[in-house]
């Protein structure tokens, strides 16, 4: 019988059932979510799970998955199957991505590098996110140490101050990191009631914002706040005040005398705060960053065609249509509702991307089917971290990439690259993005 990932996975897990073991995550997806909730925190949860207003965007994306239809083509030789992808000119051996996702250590302490070095381990590039709790150069350092050379790409939150943009993305270069992939849906902070009933935001806490406390220019931007008095009331001094106090100062890098000290830690937050986004970003502002790296630029969060048009013309490299996995915006169009449209109008010109919605490996052979070059998993690994640790989030991996190799043999196609909307029910398919 030929190898293969699905089998592969099939043949561990049933041969450790024979000897009493169970997968160390549930594999499916619902009980894994119940088992996350179980471990996590309320606000932890509520922060991973929520989505934006009445969460009718985050349903709107599993119900535009529940309405796509694979339609089998039977009697195919699909006994050996190919799931390598290329990519800027890279091959990869499966068309999955590591989402990124903030403020992993609410998962799990150290979930950065965690997370990271699972995807390392098979192979999955991982974006690092612009708000992790350790800085780039941990996570890299990490995952060459598990394995040398591994994939990696660098998510930029375009700051309102210009220096500290080029400043990350100079570092992502160093740091060996093969894309700039530009989250543009996030100018402005979506408005999540789950955080808000609970008056909670992890960055108000310290918590991740390393990427900009490990940085030469967001540091000299501290000083200048610190030494100017910082800005806003402080606290009463609640024992909630006096607890987000000693996060903020738990999660700020140096010692605690000197912290305590300099009172840079909660300027820190402070600077943060004041120059995380850019609300006044326009299409002219993308030859700053391009001007500034000669690494591919990919666009995320792009649900217009006629932005991915733009984007084309500005000089960029991909496209990522996502809704941010219904979390900033309540009511926004799904996002592989989205797909067709957006891969119609680069027409290919470049890679098109996708994430919002991804629950396993069937998802994902659908998205790769309506276009999708690649196809980032956000949510799930994030679970799977809080579960299982690295070990879960390589578990998940390895599950999904079984589950798309499965799903793609027996729909009877070969490879990755054989996909298209043929293998889809006929209505599924047409573009239905008509803004």
């Amino acid at each position: 019988m030929t190898s293969s990932a699905g089998r592969d996975a099939q043949s561990e897990i049933y041969r450790d059932g024979v000897g009493g073991r169970r997968p160390r995550i549930p594999v499916g997806y619902a009980e894994l979510e119940r088992a996350a909730e179980r471990r996590l925190s309320r606000a932890a949860f509520a922060y991973i799970a929520g989505s934006a207003g009445l969460e009718r965007t985050a349903a709107a994306n599993l119900d535009a998955f529940s309405r796509r239809r694979i339609v089998p083509r039977v009697l195919r030789d699909v006994s050996a199957r190919d799931l390598s992808v290329e990519l800027f000119g890279v091959r990869h051996p499966t068309p999955l991505l590591l989402a990124p996702i903030g403020v992993l250590d609410l998962a799990r302490r150290g979930g950065d590098v965690a997370a990271a070095r699972a995807a390392a381990a098979l192979g999955v590039p991982a974006v690092l996110s612009n708000q992790a709790s350790q800085p780039m150069e941990e996570v890299v350092a990490a995952m060459d140490a598990a394995a040398p050379g591994a994939s990696r790409w660098f998510q930029l939150y375009w700051s309102s101050s210009r220096e500290l943009v080029a400043s990350l993305v100079s570092r992502a270069e160093r740091s060996g990191c093969e894309a700039i992939v530009v989250t543009l849906d996030t100018h402005v902070l979506g408005w999540r009631p789950r955080d808000l009933a609970l008056g909670y935001l992890p960055f108000s806490r310290g918590l991740g914002i390393a990427q900009y406390t490990s940085d030469p220019v967001f540091q000299e931007l501290v000083r200048e706040h610190a030494q100017a008095g910082g800005s806003g009331p402080r606290p009463t001094p609640t024992p909630a005040a006096v607890a987000a106090f000693a996060s903020i100062l738990r999660h700020h890098p140096g010692p605690l005398r000197e912290k305590l000290r300099s009172g840079e830690p909660l300027a820190a937050v402070e600077t943060f705060l004041d120059v995380f986004a850019d609300p006044s970003l326009t299409w002219d502002d993308l030859a700053f960053l391009r001007e500034r790296t000669r690494l591919p630029i990919v666009l995320k969060g792009v649900l217009h065609p006629d932005d991915a048009r733009r984007a084309l013309d500005a000089g960029m490299d991909a496209v990522q249509v996502s809704n941010h996995g219904g979390r900033q915006l309540d009511g926004e169009v799904a996002a592989l509702d989205a797909l067709p449209g957006v891969v119609a109008a680069v027409d290919g010109r470049a890679p098109v991307l996708f994430d919002s919605g991804i629950r396993g490996g069937s998802d994902a052979v659908v998205a790769l089917a309506l276009g999708a070059r690649a196809v980032a998993i956000g949510r799930p690994y994030a679970y799977a971290l809080a579960v299982g640790g690295e070990a879960g989030v390589r578990e998940l991996l390895r599950n999904t990439i079984a589950e798309l190799d499965i799903t793609l043999g027996l729909a009877g196609a070969r490879s990755v690259d054989e996909l298209d909307a043929r293998i889809l029910a006929p209505d599924a398919w047409e573009p239905t993005a008509r803004v």
